[in-house]
């Protein structure tokens, strides 16, 4: 069945509503699966292990905390430090998303996330220790919600429950995993906390 257009309109032109094919960004053409792909599991990754780190300290904690002469008070804010951070951070990180480039944005927390790990494995003292962690809190603040940012970036909505999984089965891993790759290291003499 033809239709015709009205005067001015050519008859392939789209409608001004019909949704986009890519993720949003007018004008670019849509991603493919392989390329969709590429980009996730390098977020994931920065991803997984940013969630490790509030994770894996569960079990190495007495260990790490009995080796810098630590008492209880640090016990707790070793782990409070990152938590607080991480979730002071993240409509931070969500807002410069909106200013700045993404992809600088998951570079630069992923920086942040990487020193504030070096200082925690060089730490003399809780107080130290405490500090690598707050740092570490704003890196992994960066990469959890500029994850979700540039997923919504690089997916349209139709697509977006397809990877969604993928994203929860790295949540879902890095939680269970970080106790138990914690206990592993810490009781491993060859390895060690640091």
């Amino acid at each position: 069945m033809a239709t015709i257009a009205p005067a001015g309109v050519h008859a392939h032109a789209t409608p001004a509503s019909a949704p986009e094919k890519g993720g949003g960004d007018h004008g670019q053409t849509p991603m493919s699966h392989r390329q969709i792909m590429k980009a996730l599991s390098g977020l994931l990754v920065g991803l997984f292990a940013a969630l490790l780190s509030s994770t894996i300290v569960a079990n190495a904690l007495p260990a790490v905390i009995k080796d810098l002469g630590g008492g209880q008070s640090a016990f707790t804010w070793v782990v409070t430090a990152a938590l607080l951070s991480l979730t002071a951070s993240v409509p931070i990180w969500g807002k410069l998303s909106d200013l700045v480039s993404k992809k600088v944005l998951v570079q630069a927390s992923l920086v942040v996330y990487i020193i504030g790990s070096v200082i925690a494995g060089l730490a003399q003292s809780p107080a130290m220790l405490i500090s690598a962690r707050v740092v570490q809190g704003v890196g992994a603040g960066g990469l959890t919600a500029l994850v979700q940012v540039i997923t919504a970036a690089m997916i349209s909505p139709r697509e977006r429950g397809r990877y969604s999984g993928y994203t929860g089965a790295t949540v879902a891993v890095a939680t269970a995993a970080g106790p138990l790759l914690g206990g592993v290291i810490t009781d491993t003499d060859w390895l060690g906390w640091r």
